[in-house]
């Protein structure tokens, strides 16, 4: 089941599997985030905003309105071996 990268809780490794709109692609893109790289989501500021993942080898800080434009799948937890 795809949720946004905002609604995926801390320690949790996920799969991003596409992009709500163009704007953000390319940006996202050149940063490692591409469709099918595993995501790990390592903290969450106190308010929520912004978000640090673990992505394509290293830490990511997104802003909230970004991590909402990205969907994501979690893996199965017999799949993280």
């Amino acid at each position: 089941m795809k949720k946004r990268l905002s609604e995926i809780s801390i320690g949790k490794t996920v799969i991003i599997r596409e992009f709500e709109n163009d704007d953000i692609f390319l940006k996202l893109m050149e940063m490692g985030c591409i469709p099918g790289e595993p995501v790990n989501v390592d903290q969450i500021a106190p308010l929520g905003d912004p978000i640090s993942i673990f992505v394509a080898g290293y830490r990511l800080s997104l802003r909230l309105d970004e991590a909402e434009k990205i969907w994501v799948e979690e893996i199965p937890a017999a799949n993280l071996t």
